[in-house]
């Protein structure tokens, strides 16, 4: 599944992997399902999306200075790819990661996002000593020219049906990762 969004973006945005009933069947990320849907809502407040719903690839949604990766490139069983599946995934992640030339922020969407950007970073020399750990809304500044790291957690229904990822939550990621860009 490649990814989605503004070619020039400075905001890059890097999920989990497709979802068997979202992405998967629609062939476009974080298109098609509830985590979708709030993820899109909430790029469209912080002015990144042009509407705030994500149904099939021709609704008309268009990324403003966003772009949208996954870690992994297919859905994995249960939505939790192994590490060789991340590794294997590495370097899809890194082309066209490379293509992105204006990159400032990267928001992992969950751990699993974290730590493949980690991963790429690792594997491109830049190590990061002690090493980051995943929160919600953490800051990891990288030395130039790599791009700021914030994490986010994951927009899934896990997470938003339970009320740890609300709304104001998502939203807040997306206003400081404005004020880094």
């Amino acid at each position: 599944m490649p990814g989605f969004g503004d070619p020039e973006a400075r905001l890059l945005l890097i999920g989990l992997a497709p979802a068997a009933h979202g992405a998967n069947r629609t062939g476009r990320p974080f298109t098609g399902d509830g985590s979708g849907d709030f993820l899109m809502s909430a790029l469209h407040r912080s002015g990144f999306a042009n509407i705030a719903t994500s149904r099939d690839p021709s609704d008309g949604l268009r990324l403003h200075d966003a772009y949208i990766l996954s870690a992994v490139r297919c859905a994995p069983p249960d939505n939790k790819p192994l590490p060789e599946e991340i590794s294997r995934c590495l370097d899809h992640l890194g082309a066209e990661v490379a293509e992105l030339r204006r990159v400032r922020v990267v928001v992992a969407l969950g751990k699993i996002g974290f730590d493949a950007w980690l991963q790429l970073l690792r594997q491109r020399g830049v190590v990061l000593s002690p090493r980051p750990q995943f929160a919600h809304g953490c800051v990891v500044r990288t030395p130039a020219p790599a791009p700021t790291l914030v994490g986010c957690y994951h927009p899934s229904r896990q997470n938003t049906n339970t009320g740890k990822l609300t709304a104001r939550m998502m939203e807040s990621v997306f206003r400081k990762a404005k004020e880094l860009i």
